[in-house]
C-alpha cells in the first residue's frame, strides 16, 4: 500500500512537469521543473523541492508541483519516524494548496500516530470540507470520536459514511456498535414502572 501510494505520488509529480513543460511559459522554469522531475525520479526529495521551488518563483504553474513533492518528502520521513518533519512538509504543502484532501489526510494520519487526536479531527474536518465525497474521511474521524467516547458525533459520521455507501462493511458494524453501547447506557424513561424490591423474608 505504502508502495502504491508513493509510486502514484511521483507518477502525478512526472505527469503534472510534463505537462507543464508542454504549455508556453517561462522556458527556464520549464528547464528547472525538468531537472526536479529526474531528482523525483532519484528520490531526492531535497533536491526536487529546491528546484521546484525555484521554477516556482520563475512559473506560479509549477507551485502545485511542488506540494505534491512536499507531500511525497513527508511520506519519506514518515516512514522513517521523523514524524515532526513530516509534519513541517505538509504544512508547506498545505500552505501552498489548502484545497488537497489527500495533505490532511496525510497529517491527521501522523498526528494519530503521535496520539495528537485534536489535531487530528480538525485535519480531518477539513479533507471532509475538500472532499465530502470520501467515504474514508468520514471513517476516520468517526473512529476517532468512537475512540474518545463520543457516540453522538461517531454516529453522526458512520451515518454520512453510509450515505455514501449503505454496504460499507466498517460503518455498518460500527453503527451496530455504537447503537448497542447506546442502549446499554441509556438511562430509563421517565415514566417507566420502577421495579419493586423483593419482599423480606420473616426470621
Amino acid at each position: 500500500m505504502k508502495t502504491l501510494f508513493a509510486l502514484c505520488l511521483v507518477t502525478t509529480l512526472g505527469l503534472s512537469t510534463a505537462r507543464s513543460a508542454q504549455q508556453e511559459g517561462n522556458q527556464e522554469a520549464a528547464k528547472i521543473a525538468r531537472e526536479g522531475s529526474q531528482a523525483v525520479k532519484d528520490q531526492d526529495w531535497n533536491k526536487a523541492i529546491e528546484l521546484f521551488r525555484k521554477a516556482a518563483e520563475k512559473d506560479r504553474k509549477y507551485t502545485q508541483t511542488l506540494a505534491i513533492a512536499y507531500q511525497q518528502r513527508a511520506f519519506s520521513y514518515a516512514n522513517d519516524q521523523r514524524f515532526q518533519d513530516a509534519l513541517n512538509d505538509l504544512g508547506e504543502a498545505i500552505q501552498i494548496n489548502p484545497r488537497d484532501a489527500r495533505a490532511y489526510e496525510q497529517r491527521a494520519a501522523i498526528e494519530m500516530k503521535i496520539n495528537d487526536y485534536d489535531r487530528a479531527l480538525a485535519d480531518y474536518e477539513m479533507a471532509v470540507k475538500a472532499n465530502p465525497g470520501e467515504i474514508k474521511y468520514h471513517l476516520y474521524r468517526g473512529y476517532i470520536f468512537e475512540l474518545r467516547g463520543d457516540l453522538q458525533n461517531a454516529m453522526v459520521d458512520t451515518d454520512a459514511a453510509l450515505k455514501i455507501n449503505s454496504k460499507n462493511k466498517e460503518a455498518v458494524e460500527r453503527k451496530q456498535r455504537l447503537q448497542k453501547i447506546q442502549a446499554a447506557t441509556a438511562p430509563p424513561p421517565a415514566n417507566a414502572t420502577p421495579v419493586a424490591a423483593p419482599p423480606k423474608k420473616k426470621p
